[in-house]
């Protein structure tokens, strides 16, 4: 970080203890014992006729969807699925999605979501890295994924899975088994995937249902792509505590929901809010919104409680290599800034240092790094990235333990709550989708006649875009509209930039490198 602070050794070992220590042990780590679907498991126990999922008109008690989650789950063990097999989920989002992830984990194994409506090329990249010997999809999706020679199994009335026992398998999972595989843009041109385990995840559930209450998770909007981890919240807390879950095909959908009048809670980014806000399409029973992926402009904010019906809007944040969320708020009413990111969740380090990984002062710029239980376990099948992002923790007394290099820029408020800054890389936040530039710049080189490529971000919140700049060879030609239709072949949409420039020459800076200002 550009922490340039004459001084900063001479931090007082007040200060230090206060912002290592006083403000990182706020809240007691949570007790974690079995996996992530147990917590659901013992729900169904508690709650067998309660409603669990909604999607369109029809209804799931719980009783139903552990029924079937136990039909998927003895299909997989059939097929050698158990802890550390990954197994990979293409489904549209109906309660086959639901079902297909509750019983991957019941089976013991970690599901790796694969988005119908990625490109077939990434689908392949992802499907092959993550090594799946299985996955499941349905037949109207044959062939949106390239299989190769994992075994299928095919959701859907009809199926074989249906003809499975509905009683539950004896469980095998351990918290220090993997979960899931969720996959994130990489700045080398191939996407990343962060591996999470069962501990994390029940740690950062525990941490929800310890800090919303029931009849706020009563009814959860369930509308974030399962290829994010923001859907972890709006699946498995409602889920664990006897709350429903509304299926739609993203945030938006909320407008057109027949059953909007019986959501409690929206989960999404500040962008997708702001045009629900501006339609007019918050019904009064949304009392919670949690907003994150995004910077929260205080407007939004005001805009929210203005309704008379919100009651409380939370600002979230935190990187899929934590679990979902790191920090937490409670934005305030009448505010005429941006709200903080807020406090660690139970169980989370925060640490604001320099570049010589030493804590700064209260209200000096620097680098945030995370530790705690909500670590993921690293980068799939790439050590090399894992040990440059999840680094010894100097800070901790704990034999091991790490800490993630989130590449953010923070500072500690006098409150002690965190502010956030900006990323130190390139980086960037579109709609809530994470995006590495150098991702969808290294698709553009892959043009022929393309000899440079640099993608920025223009603008704020709502109206931020990816725009493209190319520089050609000699003797080529390239039109926006080819480079557009490579890149949809290539990536998924939401990193596809709005528009695409073509340059003669790249401008350079002093020191003869491109000038990305």
């Amino acid at each position: 970080p550009d922490t340039h602070v004459s001084g900063l050794e001479l931090l007082g070992e007040e200060e230090r203890r206060r912002v290592v220590e006083e403000w990182n042990g706020l809240l007691p780590a949570p007790q974690v014992e079995g996996g992530l679907h147990e917590l659901f498991e013992a729900q169904a126990e508690r709650t067998p006729e309660a409603e669990a999922l909604v999607v369109g008109e029809r209804r799931l008690s719980y009783r139903e969807v552990e029924e079937r989650a136990n039909q998927v789950a003895w299909k997989l063990r059939g097929l050698g699925v158990g802890p550390e097999v990954r197994v990979g989920v293409c489904l549209e989002r109906t309660e086959e999605l639901v079902v297909a992830l509750l019983g991957i984990l019941k089976a013991g194994g970690a599901y790796v979501p694969l988005d119908p409506a990625y490109p077939a090329e990434r689908l392949g990249m992802m499907l092959e890295d993550a090594k799946s010997p299985v996955v499941v999809t349905q037949r109207t999706l044959a062939g949106v994924v390239e299989v190769g020679g994992a075994q299928v199994v095919w959701m859907g009335e009809g199926e074989e899975v249906r003809r499975q026992p509905v009683s539950r398998p004896v469980g095998v999972t351990k918290p220090g088994h993997l979960a899931y595989v969720l996959y994130t843009s990489g700045s080398t041109g191939r996407p990343k995937g962060v591996a999470l385990e069962h501990r994390s995840a029940v740690a950062f559930l525990k941490w929800a249902l310890s800090t919303y209450r029931p009849e706020q998770l009563a009814g959860v909007l369930g509308a974030t792509s399962v290829n994010f981890d923001l859907s972890v919240f709006e699946l498995f807390a409602p889920l664990s505590c006897g709350g429903r879950v509304y299926l739609v095909e993203n945030a938006l959908g909320l407008a057109g929901l027949a059953a909007a009048g019986e959501v409690t809670l929206v989960n999404t980014v500040p962008s997708a809010m702001a045009e629900l806000l501006r339609q007019g399409a918050v019904p009064g029973s949304v009392k919670t919104v949690n907003l994150a992926g995004e910077a929260l402009p205080s407007q939004l904010v005001e805009g929210l409680y203005g309704l008379g019906t919100v009651e409380g809007v939370y600002n979230l944040y935190g990187p899929t290599e934590d679990t979902t969320y790191s920090t937490w708020a409670l934005a305030p009413r009448g505010a005429e800034v941006a709200p903080p990111i807020g406090r660690p969740l139970a169980g989370t380090q925060a640490y604001v240092v320099d570049a010589r990984l030493k804590p700064v002062p209260v209200g000096v710029p620097g680098e945030l790094y995370l530790g705690g239980v909500g670590l993921a376990r690293g980068y799939l099948g790439r050590p090399e990235l894992t040990v440059e992002r999840f680094v010894p923790n100097p800070f901790s007394r704990e034999v091991g333990a790490r800490m993630y290099r989130t590449g953010d820029r923070v500072r500690w408020r006098a409150d002690g709550q965190l502010e956030y800054l900006g990323r130190i890389d390139f980086q960037v936040k579109v709609r809530g989708f994470r995006i590495e530039l150098g991702e969808v710049e290294e698709a553009l080189r892959r043009h022929p006649g393309v000899q440079e490529a640099v993608v920025v971000a223009r603008g704020e919140g709502a109206d931020k875009k990816l725009v493209g700049y190319v520089s050609v060879k000699a003797g080529q030609q390239v039109e926006p509209e080819a480079l557009q239709g490579l890149l949809k072949e290539r990536l998924p949409r939401f990193m596809v930039p709005s528009a695409l420039v073509v340059l003669p020459a790249m401008p350079l800076n002093p020191n003869g490198k491109i000038d990305r200002k």
